[in-house]
């Protein structure tokens, strides 16, 4: 009976350690920096996942923007200074709210061009085949 409390308790710890080790500890000895931080891995997305956020994100690519993140935060850099940066090195794509640039400006126009000249093509082959 003794092997059998030795060997579940040895699973126990053995199963507290790997999630203990899990989980990124980031220490901090500044609240407003603290904040920051989770205010940045919950709106920064990660470029390797789809919609996920570096918070969410389990990738290693994900881990690392979070350690970067974490590392200008504690060097004093600013919320913009960071957002800045990862869109350098990452393009707009870590933003969830993107600039109005061109490109997103043809990617939220189109459909509705879209829509209208299909509209249209509808028409017309109605008409045409009205007349015949």
């Amino acid at each position: 009976m003794k092997s059998f409390h030795f060997f579940l308790l040895t699973t126990i710890f053995i199963f507290l350690e790997d999630v203990h080790s899990a989980i990124n500890m980031y220490e901090f000895n500044d609240l407003k920096k603290e904040l920051q931080f989770k205010a940045l891995r919950n709106t920064l997305r990660c470029p390797e996942c789809q919609n996920n956020t570096i918070a969410d994100s389990n990738s290693e690519l994900a881990k690392r923007l979070s350690q970067k993140v974490y590392e200008m935060t504690i060097k004093g850099r600013s919320e913009q200074e960071i957002i800045d940066y990862m869109v350098a090195r990452y393009g707009n794509f870590v933003t969830y709210n993107p600039p109005l640039t061109l490109a997103t400006l043809i990617l939220w126009i189109s459909p509705i061009f879209v829509i209208i000249l299909g509209f249209g093509l509808i028409i017309n082959y109605s008409c045409k085949s009205k007349v015949r």
